[in-house]
């Protein structure tokens, strides 16, 4: 009876660990955007207590694919940082766009299927601690 016990609170405890999807992972593999990319929003960060940032969040729109720009940011270091599209300026109903890559300019790929006009803040977030670096309110272009 203990072995089945064991057993049953292993495979529980190894198929319910999260684990992020494909398209949340996958960062753009060529860091530019074309001639035919057209910037459909944009905003600078601003940095929550305790941060520094500086820098930009563009959303480019090509062939049919939005992608997420971070344009010369450079932010505080911290564990665990995530890149949200996300509907409030709070971690509560975003998209994981995956890690932050570091400073500098990264592309993301947004995920087919998200309506990027539902998504106006672009945030820097702290998973592992639950802390939100810097908030990028998104404007139309």
């Amino acid at each position: 009876m203990k072995n089945l016990f064991a057993f049953l609170l292993g495979i529980f405890l190894f198929t319910s660990c999260e684990k992020e999807g494909e398209l949340s992972t996958k960062s753009l593999e060529n860091n530019t955007t074309s001639n035919t990319a057209v910037l459909k929003y944009s905003g600078e960060f601003s940095p929550t207590s305790g941060i520094t940032v500086s820098g930009f969040a563009k959303i480019y729109l090509e062939n049919n694919e939005y992608k997420l720009k971070l344009e010369n940011l450079t932010i505080s270091d911290g564990p665990d940082l995530k890149v949200y599209l996300s509907k409030e300026n709070t971690p509560i109903n975003f998209v994981n766009l995956g890690n932050f890559k570091g400073n500098g300019n990264t592309f993301y790929t947004i995920p087919t299927g998200v309506n990027v006009s539902e998504y106006p803040y672009v945030l820097i977030h702290c998973q592992q601690y639950n802390h939100l670096f810097a908030i990028a309110p998104l404007t139309n272009n």
